[in-house]
């Protein structure tokens, strides 16, 4: 994986980590934040489609791996959830 698709990579993570963000109703935090809770939201989002059996909906190739689009944005909105109910800030 070269330059240009790890910078990819972060852009479409932090994406992703935005629209969780704002599914959720999280404002805290910015492009950093976005990123950290996008690829979180992808590696939940991956398991949880692994353990209910549930199909990849939408994923994009970057650097010859796939990146789950869907399910990244439902894992960073449970991700969100769950972080919001655990701070009790919003």
């Amino acid at each position: 994986m070269g330059l240009i698709e790890f910078l990819l990579l972060l852009l479409i993570a932090g994406i992703c980590g935005s629209i969780g963000q704002a599914i959720a109703g999280y404002s805290r935090g910015g492009c950093v934040v976005s990123i950290v809770v996008g690829f979180i939201g992808a590696l939940l989002g991956s398991w949880l489609s692994t353990q209910l059996g549930l199909p990849e909906i939408f994923s994009i190739e970057v650097g010859g791996r796939q990146f789950p689009i869907i399910w990244s944005i439902i894992g960073s909105v449970v991700f969100v959830v769950v972080v919001g109910l655990l701070t009790g800030r919003k």
